[in-house]
């Protein structure tokens, strides 16, 4: 009779949790296609290394340690699941048919138990004892502290039992089994005559009942993680990070362009909803929500899978649902998402970094701008001066294209319209190094290092124009691509071995971007270049005389690019001293700039360039080195905020390292 019982309740819950499986899987349906199916052999190494190894999660110790033991422990004990689930139907069948291999693989079981049972406690303790502050922000409610509860304390039964199952089995069955230390210690405790045999019942149900209920929980909790996270880390995009899908804007098929609700998104991007963990590490990164934005990342992607499992019913059968009209009516942008939310992000990438799952945060911002801006032309009117300027000047500013090369007038600079031959490098001094007053010292110092060093270099001068990246951040991917295609048609008149650029944001859209427009390029940024100057020999510098420092890293050439050694190593080449900020390299604290935020106003809270030059003043140093000029602006705006500007100074990497030449 037990058979026939377990029989229907197993084959219940198989058909329920496949019923609502294929129902999430088809809500996918009204996303639109990405191919996320190419490079199995790269897709395969980044689960190893991020889903199993959990890479990522163990960014944060005990949170890390606590969900590795978890996860690897069901891993492994998926064994006794299926020996469960075996013996419900074929009663006389345990592991221990397994011969030699049973001592092992029970000695496993044991010591992965007592883990899990640790990590769990584990759980408890860091949702009631000492919490992380992320989990109390205005978005997140009680729910996902009760969700997570509920869910340690399901795995907490789930060990408990399996450790009853295995203690009574021992006193059923007779069995000595060293290897099984725990289960016999509580076999002692559950002897007694004829109970034994009610006990392995009792624990039995309870463990299989527990797990098939579990499973079953999952398409509708927080944790369906649980269920998609390797998928999601396995179609997670393989392009490089600093990389923009670009849109078909010849697509006259096209009613808009860019994503006004969940539809206009990539399934992938629907999957990064039901992917999504609560856990609030994008959030707890995020310099917008930091000093007091709208924004939280976390809510943005939450917000995604909520209207996906409001519209996709809807959309996928013809019923006249009672709030039809009502779904059908809203929109993802606009009813779940705010304007001022998407314009707050600085795409520093710093969500992207912290998930554990891989998800894709500011591809979905970013798609959501353009919709504004590209469908709906409805954006902040700082950036319509923006626009208007890279339209007409093909810069962000308001200087006239002719004055482009000023900066180099009395500098014995080649243009490469001049240049017959071919050259070693093409220097592209972007927007802020030929017009901005502070950073042209910057490209004068790059060119007096280039001179010193004996590089055969040459600039561009009036024929270069924006590289693009504040039209696309911004939203305006007609503008952008408009900038690029002439960028591009302007580099492929001439020869030249690599290009180098002082802008992380030029140097990322020509490294990671052009490639898609017909135009890749061996693409370095001055602090790379430089370093190779230095272990090459061509240049030499003294280490006397420079003061101590703290180093700011660029997203756009940290997060975005993984440059973080070498600007170091040149400053402490310089003779510097440089003290490390608490948010450095990959935890580093955006300026604020980035994502066109350069060119619009903060009116919400607190400055993002005053947290980060606070955190800098705190280290007490006299100079804040950078490597950008978008930080380099925000940084002394931060300094002159804080009445800090007579005594801290902002300098570039290429300036430090031009007053150290020998």
């Amino acid at each position: 009779m037990r058979e026939l019982i377990f029989s229907v309740v197993l084959l219940a819950s198989i058909v329920f949790f496949l019923f609502n499986s294929i129902r999430l899987y088809r809500y996918l349906a009204i996303g639109k296609p990405v191919d996320r199916f190419g490079e199995p052999g790269r897709r395969l190494l980044n689960v190893l290394v991020v889903a199993f190894g959990q890479k990522k999660l163990l960014r944060e110790p005990f949170a890390g340690l606590m969900h590795f033991f978890i996860f690897w422990g069901f891993v492994i004990l998926l064994s006794a699941v299926a020996e469960a689930i075996v013996e419900g139907v074929y009663p006389p069948f345990n592991l221990a048919e397994l011969g030699p291999l049973y001592p092992v693989l029970a000695f496993l079981q044991e010591v992965v138990g007592i883990l899990v049972l640790a990590a769990v406690l584990m759980g408890f303790v860091r949702w009631y004892v000492i919490p992380p502050q992320r989990y109390y922000g205005p978005e997140i409610g009680s729910h996902v502290r009760l969700d997570a509860t509920f869910i340690l304390s399901l795995i907490f039964v789930i060990i408990t039992s399996t450790f009853g199952t295995s203690a009574t089995r021992i006193v059923v069955s007779g069995e000595d089994v060293p290897a099984r230390f725990v289960s016999t210690q509580l076999a002692t405790l559950l002897a007694s005559p004829g109970g034994a045999e009610i006990w392995h019942e009792v624990f039995w149900w309870i463990h299989i009942l527990v797990i098939l209920g579990f499973l079953n929980y999952l398409p509708f909790s927080k944790h369906l993680h649980v269920l998609t996270s390797i998928p999601n880390v396995y179609f997670s995009s393989l392009e490089p990070k600093g990389s923009l899908t670009s849109l078909n804007l010849e697509d006259e098929s096209a009613e808009k362009f860019g994503a006004e609700d969940v539809s206009d998104l990539t399934w992938k991007q629907l999957l990064d909803g039901y992917t999504c963990t609560d856990c609030g590490r994008c959030t707890a990164a995020c310099p917008a929500n930091i000093t007091g934005k709208p924004l939280s990342p976390r809510k943005i992607i939450m917000n995604i899978r909520d209207r996906t499992m409001h519209l996709a019913p809807i959309m996928l059968t013809d019923g006249d649902g009672a709030d039809r009209e009502q779904v059908l009516g809203n929109r993802l942008l606009g009813n779940y998402v705010t304007e001022e939310e998407l314009w707050a992000c600085t795409t520093c990438r710093a969500c992207m970094e912290e998930c554990p799952v891989m998800i894709e945060h500011i591809p979905a911002i970013l798609d959501m701008r353009r919709y504004l801006v590209l469908t709906d032309s409805r954006f902040p009117s700082e950036l319509t001066a923006t626009f208007k300027n890279l339209e007409t000047n093909f810069s962000p500013w308001a200087f006239s294209h002719e004055t482009r090369a000023d900066w180099a007038k009395d500098l014995d600079i080649r243009h490469m319209a001049d240049v017959e031959a071919e050259v070693d490098v093409l220097y592209w001094v972007g927007c802020a190094g030929s017009y901005d007053a502070r950073y042209q010292k910057v490209s004068r110092a790059m060119a007096q290092i280039m001179n010193t060093a004996g590089v055969d270099f040459a600039i561009l001068g009036q024929e270069e124009k924006c590289n693009g990246d504040p039209a696309r951040r911004g939203g305006n991917e007609y503008l952008a691509q408009l900038l690029i295609a002439e960028n591009v048609e302007t580099l492929k008149k001439y020869r030249f071995r690599r290009i180098v650029a002082s802008c992380p944001h030029c140097f990322n859209t020509l490294k990671n971007e052009y490639p898609h427009f017909g135009a890749s390029y061996d693409v370095v940024h001055h602090t790379t270049f430089l370093h190779e100057l230095l272990q090459q020999g061509r240049i030499r510098l003294s280490r006397k005389g420079r003061e101590t420092l703290v180093f700011h890293d660029s997203c756009y050439l940290g997060r975005y690019n993984g440059i973080y050694d070498e600007p170091r190593e040149l400053l402490r080449a310089s003779g510097s001293s440089v003290k490390k900020m608490n948010r450095a390299r990959d935890r580093g604290f955006c300026c604020g700039a980035g994502g066109a935020r350069m060119f619009m106003e903060e009116t919400i809270g607190k400055r993002v360039n005053v947290e980060r030059t606070e955190e800098a003043l705190a280290l007490d140093a006299g100079t804040i080195a950078t490597a950008c000029p978008f930080c380099m602006t925000m940084l002394t705006d931060g300094l002159k905020a804080k009445d800090a500007d007579e005594q801290v100074k902002v300098e570039d990497v290429a300036e430090i390292v031009a007053a150290s030449l020998l």
